[in-house]
């Protein structure tokens, strides 16, 4: 019947087409490829060139460098999460370029641009981008690009709807008070950021006060450098009220600001009642030992400061501080306090605090017949290998089997610490199988050493 024939192709073409496989790579390269204009004959090849070989000659000559290269950037920009561009000197026509790109990029997540000299125009590309577009980048550093106070307003403007960018970086600009104005109505209504460097720019009181007033109901916003910037003492009684209202604050830098022992009260008030800071920088400020007293026993005061480094490594302490910041220490033994120096610590005295506390704890373990990391364990409830930092501090501070102060306790940690908020310690074993196999290269490096020397000395008396 003729129902029961095969079916067969209608032409010779389609039978063809059916047997012949198509490359992928071959479709790719059609799609790409402009239509020929003319005919070109292909030259004679030697019989090992393969077809791939031909066809990415021939694409080359029908293909211009810019095109192969804007093609090769898309091949390649799913894979680049991170673009760093500082000190190029990119300006207007370098901006607008890079924007074309990320509006069809949504791979890139950080993106570094500092120092390039964007200047207004500059300012108003970008936060016209990160206004209208979903970009994934999430880090951005703009750093040094010559922002007065005429850019602040459209950055913010951006930074007002943008809440995908987390860690944002403006310091080293040219920002004053009225830029401090529009930086503090931003504040006040992003929920995005996290981290914000201000740092190197011209914001002085009303700046500042702006700023401090943005920060009053900000929630997200963790880690804060205002430094080298001229808030005053003014400035500060404005921090003190952020940080008696803001619970959100863990890292603030208010270093070189002109704060001296009034403004330092005032951030002593906030102190009191803080729950979330855990670092404050007060360097370079003219703090005295006065201002410093208040600082540390407002700390003191608070039962539920979560303080761990209070920074004033400009200032010169006495003895009787140091008793006082005794007992701030068994009140928050995870609190640091950076000075300068103790002024008119005895001879004796100074030994002991700088005396090496591993040393310390090698010459206990060695008259105990233990080795170092058993005594580390011995500290640990759970005789693990690991404890917090925290913890561990404390019970540093606590244990009287080898007395240490602050300063040894902090070397301690320092020489422990994995940098995740645990001490580990396993790095006393790894240390010590370093150096004894160090000293062992070296004795046979010595051994070596001699050994040629009587060579030569035997072939001189020869």
């Amino acid at each position: 019947m003729d129902n029961d024939k095969p079916l067969q192709p209608e032409t010779e073409d389609e039978t063809e087409t059916e047997l012949v496989p198509q490359s992928s790579d071959k479709t790719l390269y059609c799609e790409a490829e402009p239509p020929p204009t003319v005919e070109k004959v292909k030259p004679a090849r030697e019989n090992s060139e393969t077809d791939l070989e031909i066809e990415d000659n021939e694409k080359f000559f029908t293909t211009g460098q810019k095109e192969l290269y804007l093609e090769a950037c898309k091949l390649s920009n799913t894979a680049v999460t991170k673009l760093e561009l500082e000190d190029n000197c990119i300006m207007e026509e370098g901006v607008l370029s890079l924007v074309e790109m990320l509006q069809e990029n949504y791979y890139l997540q950080e993106m570094n641009i500092s120092n390039n000299h964007l200047g207004l125009e500059g300012a108003r590309i970008i936060s016209d981008f990160f206004e209208r577009n979903s970009s994934s980048i999430w880090n951005l550093e703009l750093s040094g690009n010559d922002f007065k106070e005429e850019s602040a307003a459209p950055l913010c403007q951006a930074l007002s709807t943008n809440y995908r960018i987390k860690k944002l970086d403006l310091s080293h600009n040219q920002f004053s008070d009225i830029g401090g104005e529009q930086l503090g109505q931003m504040l006040a209504i992003n929920v995005g950021l996290t981290s914000l460097d201000l740092s190197w720019n011209n914001f002085h009181t009303r700046g500042a006060v702006a700023l401090c007033n943005g920060l009053r109901g900000n929630v997200t916003l963790t880690k804060l450098d205002l430094s080298m910037n001229g808030l005053g003492n003014e400035g500060a009684v404005a921090l003190g009220e952020v940080l008696r209202l803001n619970s959100c604050l863990v890292y603030l830098d208010v270093g070189g600001n002109d704060i001296g022992n009034e403004g330092a009260s005032k951030i002593s008030k906030g102190l009191e009642s803080n729950e979330s800071l855990r670092v404050l920088k007060l360097f370079l400020n003219p703090i005295s030992m006065d201002g410093a007293i208040l600082l540390i026993l407002a700390i003191k005061r608070n039962p539920k400061s979560r303080m761990e480094e209070l920074d004033i490594s400009n200032v010169l302490v006495s003895e009787q501080f140091m008793k006082t910041l005794d007992g701030v220490y068994a009140v928050h033994p995870q609190l640091d306090v950076v000075f300068k120096a103790v002024q008119g610590l005895s001879a004796k005295k100074t030994i002991f605090l700088l005396t090496n506390p591993m040393k310390l704890i090698q010459n206990y373990a060695d008259q105990h017949k233990i080795t170092v990391m058993d005594f580390f364990k011995s500290l640990n409830p759970t005789g693990t290998m690991k404890m917090s930092v925290d913890e561990f501090q404390k019970v540093m501070i606590e244990q009287t089997k080898v007395p240490l102060n602050q300063y040894q306790v902090r070397e301690v940690i320092r020489k422990l610490d994995e940098k995740t908020g645990m001490v580990n310690f396993r790095v006393v074993v790894r240390r010590n199988h370093n150096a004894d196999k160090k000293g062992r290269l070296t004795q046979l490096q010595a051994l070596l050493c001699r050994t040629k020397l009587q060579l030569c000395a035997d072939r001189l008396s020869l």
